[in-house]
């Protein structure tokens, strides 16, 4: 009598012969040998169909890119996308570090596909603090730091002269800035610096949206000249936390956070969820020689704040954010705007960027 261990190592076997002979519902026929990826464009949620509707992170990509060919995805959120031609693949991971972790590494195991030369561009909206840029810009991250590791103690117990509730786990004190220690649970990665300089470089001039609904919005924020000002291309760190956070405190921690977490090397300017569960799932599957870690990218849009503007409280700010975010549509166009320009660059050249990487010089 079988156990429920083979048979589910049976049903494993059976989808992968499935994979290697059947035509999937694109019409295409999947061999053997897998297909060659250039570029994976990683996005986190669609709001609606993947095309026709109200836009969320993937669809703008699927319709300019020609994403036309399906493979299905079944042990994953969202099916695949590809235009054959190019080699560019889109995915939609789902939301939260945990659908990120695992649908990048489902992705980066299929034996459809060939991973050993593409490269993974994040581009999806978040969070922006009104201190660093207003919203509607997009930011390249040179640091993905979790804000989910932690000892929390709630405000209302902490000693008084602590500044946080929320510090690092493992900590001997409250007071991370002159605590530090490594971080060896994940709680930071750095990416490749040059690959984030060229992308900035080559994106910074581009012009974003500016939509009736970003100035009525960034007008509120008087205390706050950036937010104040029009959308830009910059670099600034990620800060994935799988808790939508939201206030001038919660602000002050975050910057505080990635300051720890950075040796003041970083700078926090959006808050996500997703590019830390991305980045450890790649750098797996670096390990056994499926994908190269150097090769990823994250780059984040503004949506919405951290922080209320003056006289309104966080608590009635979050609750206006959740029916609608003013700069969800422009930020969604920034990602792809700004966004497809290093991806048409990569294809562009690709005799060159297949083995060398931008900015690398080697």
């Amino acid at each position: 009598m079988f156990n429920k261990r083979l048979i589910g190592i049976f049903a494993f076997c059976s989808w992968l012969c499935s994979c290697a002979s059947s035509p999937m519902d694109s019409g295409v026929t999947i061999t053997q040998t897998p297909i060659p990826v250039k570029v994976v464009v990683v996005s986190m949620f669609e709001i609606g169909d993947d095309e026709g509707d109200t836009a969320g992170e993937f669809q703008l990509w699927k319709e300019r890119m020609d994403l036309d060919t399906r493979f299905a995805f079944p042990n994953s959120h969202h099916d695949i996308y590809m235009n054959m031609d190019k080699g560019v693949m889109g995915i939609v991971t789902g939301m939260g570090t945990a659908k990120s972790t695992s649908a990048i590494m489902a992705l980066g195991l299929d034996p459809r596909f060939d991973f050993s030369k593409a490269y993974w561009l994040v581009a999806g909206i978040a969070g922006i603090d009104p201190e660093d840029a207003s919203i509607g810009s997009a930011a390249w991250a040179e640091h993905l730091i979790d804000g989910d590791l932690a000892h929390e103690i709630d405000s209302r117990e902490m000693p008084k002269d602590w500044k946080h509730g929320y510090f690092p786990l493992f900590s001997k004190s409250a007071t991370p800035m002159t605590a530090y220690q490594e971080p060896f649970n994940g709680e930071m990665y750095t990416l490749n610096l040059s690959l984030v300089d060229w992308a900035y470089e080559l994106t910074k001039d581009t012009v974003l949206p500016d939509m009736p609904s970003l100035e009525e919005t960034r007008k509120l924020y008087v205390n706050h000249p950036k937010a104040q000002q029009k959308a830009v291309v910059m670099k600034g760190d990620q800060l994935a936390a799988m808790t939508f956070w939201h206030g001038a405190m919660m602000n002050d921690w975050a910057n505080d956070w990635v300051s720890y977490w950075t040796k003041g090397q970083g700078e926090f300017v959006t808050s996500a969820m997703e590019d830390t569960g991305t980045y450890l799932s790649l750098s797996y599957l670096d390990n056994i020689g499926r994908v190269d870690l150097d090769r990823y990218l994250v780059l984040r849009t503004g949506s919405n704040f951290t922080m209320p503007p003056p006289g309104i409280t966080a608590a009635q700010n979050l609750m206006a954010e959740n029916e609608g975010y003013a700069g969800l549509q422009a930020a969604l166009e920034s990602a792809y705007l700004v966004g497809s320009k290093v991806v048409n660059a990569l294809l562009a050249d690709w005799g060159t960027y297949e083995t060398t990487l931008p900015g690398s010089g080697n």
